[in-house]
């Protein structure tokens, strides 16, 4: 049996449809303030649970085989980046897991102070490599699905925000693509024990986004590029009564302020390992956009 934990989020909805279309028994971790009926539905089981508890993580880990680890830090790295994926890898070890799959941030070897979900993250990755079980450790550049909500925004609108400087470079992963990684993960090879940076077949400027919005709708972009410093004002502001907020917002700024691409060989390594091509951007937001 997996564990995912997150699956009700836009990896872990995915990972879970998978593995449900392959036939394998899932274990899903989610709130219960969670949309999970979806995944009841395809016949995953249900664990209602916290993962800043312990003794809920120590409950869904027993009887499983597979741990997929998919879920965010809501705004709280420190619970939920790192103690509960440490609580989890102990479990695995605990419960003779054979395979633990984490699903880290690109650049989080790049020793970022002020963003704490990628120093949160490292530790992860650092404690798995030295924790005696097999792993596999994905390092996306970022998701595709991220981009749906900005796309509907831009079909009706015409705007789209740019924040920071529009030439740094991405390649964005289709997020079913992620998804199939993930779960292959656990009887590929060439993915045990790695880690592997994740992106899409494109290296983009941030600017090319808008400009693939208009090919698809058909419709000029007007961007409004704001300088970061906007970011940095907002974090000011957000220091006085929401601290919690503000330290969020520093990883939000590293992701604007920084490149987060795969090289086209490490692109080509990752094609070679899990033996399929890998989506592009605007095909994926073709798809679900449905134009």
């Amino acid at each position: 049996m997996f564990l995912v934990t997150g699956a009700t989020g836009g990896i872990g909805r995915r990972v879970v449809r998978l593995l449900r279309q392959r036939e394998q028994s899932v274990r899903s971790f989610v709130r219960l303030t969670s949309r999970y009926s979806e995944l009841e539905h395809r016949g995953a089981e249900i664990f209602i649970g916290d993962l800043r508890l312990e003794k809920d993580i120590q409950k869904a880990s027993q009887g499983i085989r597979y741990i997929i680890s998919a879920h965010g830090s809501d705004g709280d790295a420190l619970s939920l980046d790192y103690r509960a994926n440490i609580e989890l890898i102990d479990q695995a070890k605990v419960n003779g897991v054979e395979h633990f799959v984490f699903i880290s941030v690109l650049g989080a070897d790049r020793g970022y102070e002020d963003a704490p979900t990628f120093k949160a993250k490292r530790a992860v990755e650092q404690y798995l490599e030295g924790s005696g079980l097999n792993y596999t450790i994905l390092r996306p550049a970022g998701l595709a699905s991220n981009l749906l909500p900005l796309a509907e925004r831009f079909r009706e609108t015409e705007l789209y925000l740019l924040i920071g400087d529009r030439k740094n470079r991405t390649s964005i992963v289709s997020t079913d693509d992620l998804a199939r990684i993930v779960v292959d993960s656990v009887a590929v090879e060439g993915a045990r024990n790695q880690i592997l940076p994740v992106g899409g077949p494109e290296i983009f400027l941030r600017e090319d986004i808008p400009k693939i919005f208009g090919r698809i709708f058909n419709k000029e972009p007007v961007v409004i590029n704001s300088p970061l410093f906007v970011i940095d004002g907002l974090r000011s502001a957000l220091g006085l009564f929401n601290p919690q907020g503000q330290t969020a917002l520093g990883t939000y700024r590293t992701l604007l302020a920084n490149e987060f691409f795969c090289t086209k060989e490490e692109i080509a390594n990752l094609e070679a390992i899990f033996n399929f091509q890998l989506e592009t951007l605007e095909s994926f937001l073709r798809r679900y956009l449905a134009v």
